[in-house]
């Protein structure tokens, strides 16, 4: 078989999905921005396109653009990675629609599983436990917004049905900020994803955030990789992640995880996808679901020895793959830092030259990056630089591993959040696994 991939994306994540279509003999086109000339991955694709100037609204987003080249290069497919159009039902229908295979599941379930009201309905249907809340039409009167919220209860939160990054929504407290809270949050979502569709949901105060990472065929077979614990967050964006999610109330997951499988088979769904949670008291409260790979897939694929993105690959041009999960094994632990293009302590981005740069190496380390030294960092994207993976057999060698690798790694020119991951793997709370989603934001960064 002979199938040439458009990656329509950038870099750590373009380079990963080249490396997998390499293993495949998948011929690669490679994609890029003004702003992006010298990404690693450019230079061992087939071939490359420029797509537009550095503006993601002008390059990674354009649509007609990445379209015409696919079509100017002769593609069959293309691999969306995470973040841009990975998760746009619009953009995978245009693919469907224009011959090209889109590498992920059909614009039908990323629409459905996108829209967080009709995701929490299906996973409801399907014995997913869900945030107790409201997922009906908010009406207009401020009087029966109030009686809405006093059903659902005090603290809550409001969520944009279209949301995600941690962006559109909105923690209340009292019925006081209920409806300024209410118009400021639907100004938000319009402003951010063109919806301002809300909805409420009780506030979980002290969870932690655990994901379920499954593959499915669309044709009734399903597997999960387990779990991950993604709770070390700020702003709810992840910095730190490992798997499995230890002192998880077993009866609990594995109904959870049984549940999962039985969605995955009710929409047909066909890919890989995470679907997240959180989770307090021994209980799991379903958020939502990514029909994407996701930026800490590589702790799933540590522990389990299953590489995922094959697995979208092979999934969607129809390659032989196997989807039994006795053949799932698990083994030891693992953790990923997500070394970020910003100061620690400000979190100001940092962009500009990468004067000097040396990864970390040696036994149970895995680095993913697209950096390197003379690398120019441009200020048009996402800060993150390079995810440091280590694994081993526990959860503490692993944190020991870790640190002895970020001690190894160097970047010298910008400003990275290095010495913060490092002040965090030593931290008593995060050894002793006793943190939540709220611990870096309101303890350990007041210390």
């Amino acid at each position: 078989m002979s199938k040439k991939i458009l990656i329509a994306n950038r870099g750590e994540i373009a380079l990963r999905a080249l490396r997998a279509c390499k293993e495949l003999d998948l011929k690669t086109v490679a994609i890029y921005s003004t702003g992006d000339k010298e990404l690693k991955h450019l230079r061992l694709a087939d071939e490359t396109v420029c797509v537009g100037p550095a503006s993601p609204l002008e390059s990674y987003l354009n649509i007609p653009s990445i379209l015409s080249a696919a079509e100017l290069t002769g593609a069959d497919a293309i691999y969306p990675g995470y973040g841009f159009l990975a998760e746009d039902a619009d953009f995978a229908e245009r693919c469907e629609a224009s011959g090209f295979i889109f590498i992920g599941p059909s614009s039908n379930v990323i629409r459905q599983m996108g829209d967080k009201i009709t995701a929490k309905g299906l996973a409801e249907e399907s014995n997913i436990p869900i945030v107790p809340g409201y997922k009906g039409e908010i009406p207009e009167s401020d009087e029966e917004v109030k009686k809405i919220a006093a059903n659902v209860g005090y603290p809550m939160m409001i969520k944009a049905s279209a949301g995600g990054g941690g962006r559109g929504m909105r923690v209340v407290h009292t019925e006081s900020e209920l409806i300024s809270s209410l118009q400021l949050t639907k100004q938000e979502a319009k402003n951010a994803f063109g919806n301002d569709t809300v909805y409420f949901e009780k506030f979980i105060q002290n969870p932690r955030h655990i994901e379920v990472q499954i593959v499915a065929d669309g044709k009734g077979n399903a597997i999960h990789l387990g779990t991950r614990d993604c709770s070390m967050q700020r702003r709810h964006q992840k910095i730190i992640e490992e798997a499995p999610a230890l002192d998880i109330n077993q009866a609990s997951l594995e109904k959870t995880l049984k549940a999962c499988l039985m969605l995955c088979k009710n929409i047909q769904y066909s890919g890989v996808g995470t679907l997240e949670f959180l989770y307090e008291d021994g209980e799991f409260y379903f958020i939502e679901m990514n029909t994407r790979i996701q930026v800490e897939h590589p702790v799933s694929e540590m522990i389990t020895g299953f590489d995922l993105v094959k697995a979208q690959l092979k999934l969607a041009l129809n390659m032989k793959i196997t989807l039994d999960q006795e053949e799932i094994m698990f083994r030891g632990h693992a953790m990923e830092c997500r070394i970020n293009a910003e100061d620690p302590d400000t979190f100001t981005p940092s962009p500009g030259i990468i004067n000097k740069m040396h990864p970390p190496g040696g036994f149970g380390v895995r680095f993913d990056a697209h950096i390197y030294s003379g690398y120019l960092v441009p200020p048009h994207y996402d800060s993150l630089l390079a995810k440091i993976i280590t694994t081993a057999n526990t959860r503490k060698s692993c944190i020991k591993r870790m640190l002895s690798a970020l001690d190894e790694f160097f970047v010298d020119g910008i400003s990275t959040n290095h010495s913060l991951h490092q002040k965090l793997l030593k931290d008593k709370t995060f050894c002793k696994n006793e943190h939540n989603i709220n611990y870096l934001e309101e303890s350990f960064l007041k210390k």
